[in-house]
């Protein structure tokens, strides 16, 4: 499985992007695809979770209310639009897969991982 994150950038406080991952996966319905974010000397942390199959969504309490997990099966590809963003959410975006139907919060639970994407959020 290859994973290839887009569409970050500089953008200011209060601002909108919309990032994208492209799957190269066909047959996407057993696996779920999360989005994680590691900030300059921090951890990488969960962001959101999607189930391929049926679209259940999980989100970070930081980033609840504010960004939206979503995919296109045709497409292959999951998104995450991030609205009214914070300094604080600046990190090198990643998104990841693993092959199961529960959406999973742990780092370690991801099998497969995309190369990351900058997001920077100037206040």
């Amino acid at each position: 499985v290859q994973l290839q994150a887009s569409g970050g950038g500089l953008v200011q406080a209060g601002g909108s992007l919309r990032l994208s991952c492209a799957a190269s996966l066909r047959t996407f319905s057993t696996y779920t695809v999360g989005w994680f974010r590691q900030a300059p000397g921090k951890e990488r942390d969960f962001v959101a979770g999607i189930t391929w199959s049926d679209g259940d969504t999980y989100y970070a309490n930081s980033v609840k209310g504010r960004f939206t997990i979503s995919r296109d099966n045709a497409k292959s590809t999951v998104y995450l639009q991030m609205n009214s963003l914070k300094p604080e959410d600046t990190a090198v975006y990643y998104c990841a897969a693993r092959k199961s139907i529960i959406i999973a919060t742990g780092r370690e639970l991801y099998d497969y991982w995309g190369q990351g994407t900058l997001v920077t959020v100037s206040s």
